[in-house]
């Protein structure tokens, strides 16, 4: 016969197994929805900051059109089967969903000329986990815990590198998406992204 305090238990972990089951649907209809080629016009502020205030680099705005491909993954899809494998996660390991972003990046206000930056990353989605081959400054697979505000709202917490990422993704209607990303060092805020994206497929 079960305690009052085992039947708790009992019933936290029940709700929190229904609650991460939830998010994980709410998650595959995001992915699901956000499917297509888009264009995307993004913003990078460098905040004012101590040394880097002083050095003249504070308060410059970067411009960057992106092309992006996104293809929604299925739990069986080779690329989670590879992501898995990055992230050494068990052999029976399987995510609930995933996409794979592939883009063309062109930066407009740049003295010298770059050639476009191609580049792509595939995210995997387990419980409130999502998983990355790479993250925003690293080459290396990582980890970001995510939630969502409700269904067209996806947002992501990341730690690596001495640094914290914060980022917002919101479906607006069926042709839009707007992001955000808030880039910390040593508890400071360092850098703001802010994208429009629109779709063209």
């Amino acid at each position: 016969m079960q305690t009052a305090s085992q039947e708790f238990d009992s019933q936290v972990s029940g709700a929190n197994v229904e609650a991460l089951e939830t998010l994980e649907a709410m998650a595959q209809a995001f992915f699901s929805e956000s499917a297509g080629k888009w264009r995307s016009q993004r913003r990078y502020y460098t905040l004012t900051s101590g040394a880097s205030g002083a050095s003249g680099t504070s308060g410059q705005t970067q411009e960057v059109e992106s092309f992006l491909t996104v293809k929604y993954l299925e739990p069986d899809s080779v690329e989670l089967a590879g992501l898995a494998q990055k992230h050494q996660l068990a052999a029976d390991f399987q995510f609930s969903c995933g996409a794979l972003v592939t883009w063309e990046s062109h930066y407009l206000n740049v003295a010298a000329k770059k050639k476009p930056n191609l580049g792509s990353t595939i995210f995997g989605i387990k419980g409130n986990l999502m998983y990355r081959d790479r993250g925003f400054s690293t080459s290396r697979p990582v980890t970001a815990e995510f939630s969502m505000r409700d269904a067209n709202s996806l947002c992501l917490k990341t730690a690596y590198n001495g640094c914290s990422f914060e980022e917002e993704i919101r479906l607006v209607g069926d042709l839009y998406r707007t992001r955000q990303t808030i880039i910390c060092r040593a508890g400071e805020e360092q850098m703001i992204g802010q994208y429009l994206e629109k779709r063209i497929a």
